[in-house]
C-alpha cells in the first residue's frame, strides 16, 4: 500500500524489510502554560520546527534515576548543544574525587572503557575543570540544571527534548512581527508546553533515499534484527557524522541521499544521487556581516577571508559618549559630528549642540559639583573643532546623544586588511566586486556592518565526475545526508576552491552571535548619572 501523511509518501508491502536508522521530531504540539502547568483554557496548536523565535528551556523537575536513563533519553554529543548539565541532591563518592550535592555536572560524551559503558563528565571548581567518568550503572536522583542559554525551536527539538518526555519553554524574543497567521496570541511572552510528534527514519533494500514514516501510522511490524544481515543496507551519514571521522579517512567518495535546501550556489549543484569527493575537514574563519538599514528584516552574511572584492569605509553611528570610548583606537583619531543636542547639568562639563564636531581623545575622571557636594564622574576628553582652532572639552560618559563618524580615509581595503588593521564592528560598502564569481551578492548591498570574526567547521568537496572546482560547505548549517562509496579518489589534491559568500537566516545569525559571544565578557555598562 502507498501511504501519504502530511506530504510523506512511502510504499510498505507485506514482507518488506526496513532498517530503522533513527527517530526524529517532525513537529511540536504546543499548549500555553501558567505556573508551569497547562492552562485548561489553552488550545493546542501545531508548531513547525522552523517557527520563528528564541526560547529558554525550563528545567525539568522530574529526576532521572540513573546515569543509564540519562544516556538513553538525553542527547549527548560532540556539538555545543550536546553537553547537558545535571546535579545530584546527594554526594557522589568516586575514587578520585567526591561530587558534592547540588554541584553542576556536565555530561560530555558516552564511551566504552575496559568493557564498561561510561559517561565522560566534568565539574568546575575555582575556575579549574575536573574530569571523571560515571558508569551507566550509577543510580541516584539526577535533576536538570537551570539553562540560561536561548535556543530556536529546531535546536530544542534536536537536543533539548528527552525521549518520552515533554518540554516547557519560555519565549525569550520574537524574530518577526506578529500577524494573523501566527498560532500564538499577540504579544505572547509566556511559557509553552511542547509535546513532540516523532517520525521514524528508515532505509529500504532497493531505495537510495531515506524514508520518513510518521509514528502514528497504523502498520504492524516484526523485529528481525537478530536474524538479518543489516550491513546489506546503505548507511546514511549526516555532515556531522562525516566530520567526526578521523583525518586519515579523507579524501572519500560519497553519494548524496538527501539534498540540501536552497538555490544558492553550490547548494543548487548538490542534488540527490550526485557523487561528490570530500577532501578534508577543517576549521575556517568567516566574518559575520549585516546589512546596514534602519528597517527590518536585515540580510546577514558569512564572508570568507579569501573574498576578492574590495571595500571602502562607511561612517559609524554612536548612540552615547561611552560608545565613542569603546570605538577609539591608537592608530587613528576618531572624528565625529553630534546629531543630537545634550544640555549638561554641570557647569564643569560641556553641553553639546547638533552639528558640533569633536576629535575624541581619552577617558578620564573629573570633579563636579552636585547638590552642594563634589563628586567624581567618568568623562570623555575631546577637542571641539572650531572654525580656526580647537577647544578642549569634557563630555560626561553617561551622555545619551548621538554621533556620526567623519571618514577621511578614502583607501580601498581587502577583507583580510580590515581584519588585521581595525577593530570590529566596522562599517563598509563594496567598492570593487569579487570578479572571481558570477554574481557577487555583497555588491548590491548599500552598506555592510562587519560584526565579528567567527570560526566554524567545514568540509571541502567537489563533484566526483567533473572536479573543476571545490567548495567549502558548513557542517552545522547544511542539512544534507550522504552514504560513502567504496571508490578510489582520482585526485587527492582538491581543485581550486571557489569563494562562497553564505547568506544566512535571521535565526542562524542569532545562533552564531550568541555562541561566539558567550566566552567573551560583555563590556561594562555606561556610567550612570551621579546620585
Amino acid at each position: 500500500s502507498i501511504y501519504e501523511m502530511f506530504g510523506n509518501e512511502c510504499c510498505l508491502s507485506t514482507g518488506e524489510v526496513i532498517k530503522v536508522i533513527g527517530f526524529k521530531i517532525n513537529k511540536l504540539i504546543a499548549s500555553i502554560c501558567e505556573n508551569n502547568e497547562v492552562s485548561r483554557f489553552s488550545a493546542k496548536v501545531e508548531l513547525p520546527l522552523n517557527f520563528p523565535g528564541l526560547y529558554k528551556v525550563v528545567a525539568d523537575k522530574t529526576p532521572y534515576v540513573s546515569i543509564e536513563e540519562i544516556a538513553r533519553k538525553v542527547s549527548i554529543g560532540p556539538t555545543r548543544f550536546g553537553h547537558p548539565c545535571f546535579y545530584s541532591p546527594e554526594d557522589i563518592k568516586l575514587a578520585s574525587l567526591t561530587i558534592k550535592h547540588g554541584e553542576q555536572i556536565t555530561f560530555n560524551s558516552v564511551e566504552e572503557v575496559n568493557g564498561t559503558m561510561t559517561v565522560n563528565c566534568g565539574v568546575v571548581r575555582n575556575n579549574q575543570s575536573h574530569s571523571f567518568t560515571l558508569p551507566l550503572s550509577q543510580e541516584g536522583k539526577f535533576y536538570e540544571c537551570e539553562d540560561d542559554q536561548i535556543y530556536t525551536l529546531r535546536e530544542i527539538a534536536e537536543w533539548k527534548i528527552s525521549k518520552c518526555r515533554n518540554r516547557i519553554v519560555k519565549l525569550s524574543s520574537t524574530l518577526h512581527t506578529w500577524d494573523s497567521s501566527n498560532p500564538l496570541p499577540e504579544n505572547f511572552d509566556g511559557c509553552l508546553l511542547l509535546t513532540p510528534v516523532y517520525e521514524v527514519q528508515a532505509v529500504m533494500k532497493f531505495r537510495k533515499d531515506i524514508v520518513r514514516i510518521l509514528s502514528d501510522l497504523d502498520v504492524e511490524v516484526k523485529d528481525i534484527t537478530d536474524c538479518y544481515d543489516t550491513n546489506s543496507f546503505l548507511q546514511p551519514l549526516s555532515l556531522e557524522d562525516v566530520f567526526e571521522r578521523t583525518s586519515k579517512e579523507f579524501p572519500m567518495v560519497a553519494e548524496i541521499m538527501e539534498r540540501p535546501p536552497g538555490s544558492q550556489k553550490p547548494y543548487n549543484l548538490l542534488y540527490t544521487g550526485k557523487e561528490i569527493v570530500i577532501y578534508k575537514k577543517f576549521q575556517a574563519t568567516r566574518v559575520l556581516a549585516s546589512e546596514i538599514r534602519s528597517d527590518f528584516p536585515k540580510r546577514h552574511f558569512l564572508i570568507p577571508i579569501s573574498y576578492k572584492g574590495k571595500f571602502k569605509r562607511r561612517p559609524r553611528e554612536f548612540p552615547t559618549a561611552y560608545d565613542l570610548e569603546i570605538a577609539r583606537n591608537e592608530k587613528e583619531q576618531l572624528h565625529v559630528v553630534a546629531t543630537k543636542a545634550f544640555d549638561s547639568p554641570h557647569e564643569e562639563l560641556f553641553s553639546v549642540s547638533v552639528g558640533d564636531q569633536f576629535l575624541v581623545q581619552q577617558s578620564q575622571t573629573s570633579e563636579v559639583l552636585y547638590e552642594g557636594r563634589k563628586k567624581l564622574v567618568d568623562v570623555l576628553a575631546c577637542e571641539q573643532i572650531l572654525s580656526d582652532t580647537y577647544k578642549k572639552v569634557l563630555i560626561p560618559m553617561y551622555m545619551e546623544g548621538g554621533f556620526v563618524e567623519v571618514i577621511h580615509d578614502k583607501k580601498q581595503y581587502q577583507l583580510s586588511e580590515i581584519c588585521k588593521e581595525f577593530c570590529l564592528p566596522f562599517n563598509v560598502k563594496v567598492s570593487v566586486r569579487d570578479l572571481s564569481v558570477e554574481e557577487d551578492v555583497l555588491a548590491a548591498v548599500p552598506g555592510l556592518k562587519f560584526e565579528e570574526e567567527i570560526t566554524d567547521s567545514y568540509l571541502l568537496i567537489s563533484s566526483a565526475s567533473s572536479p573543476m572546482e571545490s567548495w567549502e560547505i558548513p557542517v552545522y548549517r547544511l542539512n544534507m545526508t550522504v552514504h560513502l562509496l567504496s571508490k578510489n579518489v582520482q585526485t587527492v589534491v582538491a581543485p581550486v576552491t571557489k569563494t562562497t559568500v553564505e547568506e544566512i537566516s535571521e535565526e542562524q545569525y542569532y545562533m552564531l552571535r550568541r555562541y561566539e559571544n558567550q566566552t567573551l565578557h560583555p563590556p561594562p555598562r555606561p556610567p550612570k548619572k551621579p546620585t
